[in-house]
């Protein structure tokens, strides 16, 4: 068996859906986190945690399953090794996204948030006050008081003004303010994707010293990903000129990739027409990503 070396990459992966199965070079990941688990290697860098059986974490993710996350995390992650950073987190398709959320909440230093995805993710919760796919970077707004600046990228244009309607009315409303007033959102629309690629010097300067990056592959072209969602138009060059120069000269603290296709799967227009050239085309996707992210870490 070939063990994958990533330098000092850490990268957890975390399986909700089983839909790694279908990708070589995720199974590669497995294959490699295996090996270094069963040789008692006193610091694996590679994690494979299997969340299948997590119960409540479809688009929705109830306080019992965001514990038993935390535990699996705590338990696998952080006891891998005396640090476990620089590093990327997978976790499956668009549905999961709110494990940035998560992942965020463990940060104990100021820090921007820069999130690529064709939907803002700022919906307030339809019942109760349960972290979901839809609302997690509103409640990163709420109540993360380290983030200092939230990057949306490549939102898709017609949601945008929803977003500012709802930043208004949270405003409005005193008792649900949270970090509202001291943290800076920006939204990039899809359709300013160029312009803002094209005038990046004086917006970086802008920026804290600590960043962290989160993906959902839907803000990609779908002839560079296959989701679980509508997809906007950001090719893949686009979007490592973009990461490129927003982490230039700053310390990334973390990648987060999701926007797996999902199980049941759809023919997309201009994309991939089958389940096979699906998992091709994100198993090329996944593999680029990590061999780009470990350039930008050296």
């Amino acid at each position: 068996m070939k063990i994958l070396r990533f330098f000092v990459m850490f990268i957890t992966i975390q399986d909700f859906s089983g839909i790694y199965k279908e990708q070589a070079f995720m199974q590669k990941l497995r294959e490699t986190a295996i090996c270094q688990k069963n040789k008692n290697n006193p610091q694996q860098n590679i994690q494979w945690l299997d969340c299948t059986k997590v119960a409540g974490t479809d688009c929705y993710c109830d306080d019992e399953a965001v514990a038993e996350i935390n535990k699996l995390i705590d338990e696998n992650v952080y006891n891998a090794g005396p640090t476990t950073t620089p590093a990327i987190h997978f976790f499956d398709n668009g549905n999961y996204h709110y494990m940035s959320k998560l992942w965020t909440d463990r940060i104990t230093e100021p820090f921007d948030l820069v999130v690529f995805d064709h939907h803002p993710d700022m919906q307030p919760p339809r019942f109760g006050d349960i972290l979901s796919c839809g609302g997690w970077v509103k409640k990163v707004l709420e109540e993360n008081k380290f983030v200092q600046n939230i990057i949306l990228i490549g939102v898709a244009d017609n949601l945008v003004e929803e977003v500012l309607d709802e930043r208004r009315k949270t405003k409005d409303d005193r008792e649900k303010v949270g970090h509202w007033e001291s943290t800076n959102l920006t939204i990039v629309r899809e359709s300013e994707l160029d312009a803002f690629a094209s005038n990046l010097s004086s917006f970086v300067s802008t920026l804290s010293s600590n960043i962290y990056f989160t993906i959902d592959k839907d803000a990609l072209s779908p002839a560079f990903a296959a989701t679980n969602w509508d997809q906007g138009s950001l090719t893949l060059d686009m979007f490592k000129e973009i990461f490129t120069s927003l982490a230039q000269g700053r310390k990334i603290l973390g990648v987060d990739i999701c926007g797996e296709r999902a199980q049941e799967f759809s023919p997309i227009e201009n994309g991939a027409q089958t389940a096979q050239e699906a998992d091709e085309l994100n198993n090329k996707l996944n593999q680029e990503l990590v061999e780009f992210l470990v350039g930008s870490w050296k």
